[in-house]
């Protein structure tokens, strides 16, 4: 049923209709607004059987999921930033383990300074601790693709992550189709668990392995994600046919049958990416976008495939690595290997900054012209970074910069303004 509803809600009550067992969080911006939603339904006996455990950390909050989907119950969490490096460590126990944990991240900014708006950086600091990672780009595919989650995770015996864009997609208000009970049970069977704890036949979890079976552990862990390029198009496939629209799968292409210049990107940002493009092709500029939606496992061939025939291909970072660039790109460099091709780096929108049409407008025309360098910060601010590198060559006590930036800010014309005015 179609309703005017906020993607969290959209995204809690899509997770209800897969009928977890066990959900388990600890409040975190923004993922806060999904589990008290699921919370509210686990009490009023709307999500049943269904125990939701409070814990005091999102470690813990890992540490349950972990221990209920060992015991074979279908487990689900959710968190973001600074919440999922704290729990870390299970992170990496649960896809050591193979266990089927669907996991929501509202994708936002790493610290310090201190940010709680979207990039995603979150999603980049754990992108190879063996979890599948899916990135929405609107609420109706973030709430779509924690039903294909399910299934996917239960199938490989593997946790897969949802990634949705913090705020820009969970607190906004869309119109979003929510699935009737009935289509999602014909689509996720129940679980049926490859690994229970049973009494009766008892096993060790988590026991330590040596460098005699390790590599071999580990080697069978990237199986199972190659497995999951194949399996992720068939669910993806079957999904539409049940639902009558598409969602998820591995990249989805957008105006690029003769684009010498392609857009690449995750998550919400493709929506004006598309815009963008579209004016650009008024203009008579040849330029299309790639939206990747499994970032991973990285889909190499269907990344090569999209991409064919293009000239140049800018990839739009919403997270980069410091000292080298981007990470994204990285990715989509090594899947064209052998190809002669030109890539730019833009990273953008970091801290949950605007990532707004007119400056992708200018970015494209700077690509289709050559004018874009190896990397480029979108909309970067060159003075306040100029006099902040002065500060710190003039003196060796400098202080943060980020508390230098803001300081300089509030020093400037605008805010001079605003005292002159109130006094």
């Amino acid at each position: 049923m179609l309703r005017q509803i906020e993607g969290s809600r959209a995204v809690a009550e899509t997770v209800a209709l897969c009928r977890p067992e066990v959900v388990c969080a600890y409040p975190i911006s923004p993922q806060t607004h999904i589990i008290e939603a699921v919370g509210v339904m686990v009490k009023a006996g709307e999500l049943a059987p269904c125990e939701f455990i409070n814990v005091e950390s999102e470690f813990a909050a890992m540490s349950v999921a972990i221990g209920a989907s060992a015991a074979g119950a279908r487990a689900y969490t959710a968190t973001a930033s600074q919440g999922l490096l704290y729990m870390m460590e299970a992170v990496y126990n649960a896809a050591g383990l193979g266990l089927p944990i669907v996991m929501t991240l509202a994708n936002r900014a790493i610290g310090a300074p201190i940010n709680i708006w979207n990039d995603h950086s979150d999603a980049m600091a754990v992108r190879d601790a063996g979890w599948i990672q899916l990135f929405a780009e609107t609420n109706q595919e973030a709430a779509d693709l924690h039903v294909q989650a399910f299934r996917l995770a239960e199938e490989l015996s593997v946790p897969v992550m949802v990634c949705m864009d913090g705020f820009i997609l969970t607190h906004a208000v869309e119109g979003v189709d929510i699935l009737d009970q009935s289509v999602v049970d014909a689509f996720l069977p129940p679980y049926e668990p490859r690994q229970v704890l049973d009494v009766s036949d008892p096993v060790s979890i988590g026991a330590m392995v040596g460098p005699e079976a390790f590599e071999e552990v580990r080697y069978l862990a990237h199986l199972r994600q190659l497995d999951a390029l194949v399996r992720i198009p068939v669910i993806a496939a079957e999904f539409a046919q049940a639902t009558g629209r598409e969602s998820g799968g591995l990249v989805r292409s957008y105006r690029t049958e003769d684009a010498d210049v392609i857009i690449v990107a995750l998550g919400s940002v493709l929506g004006t990416i598309k815009d963008a493009v579209d004016i650009r092709r008024e203009a008579g500029e040849r330029v299309g976008v790639v939206g990747i939606t499994t970032f991973r496992p990285f889909p190499s061939e269907a990344v090569r495939t999209a991409l064919a025939g293009a000239n140049r291909i800018v990839v739009i970072e919403k997270a980069f690595s410091v000292g080298v660039g981007g990470v994204l790109s990285t990715d989509v460099a090594i899947s064209m290997h052998g190809e002669q091709f030109e890539l730019r780096s833009v990273v953008a929108g970091l801290g949950g900054r605007n990532i707004t049409r007119r400056s992708l407008e200018e970015l494209i025309a700077r690509a289709v012209s050559g004018d874009l360098e190896a990397l480029t910060f979108l909309d970067l601010d060159h003075g306040a970074v100029n006099r902040e590198r002065e500060r710190m060559a003039s003196a060796r006590r400098s202080g943060p910069s980020a508390e230098n930036l803001l300081r300089d800010r509030d020093r400037g014309p605008v805010a001079a303004t605003w005292v002159k005015e109130e006094s």
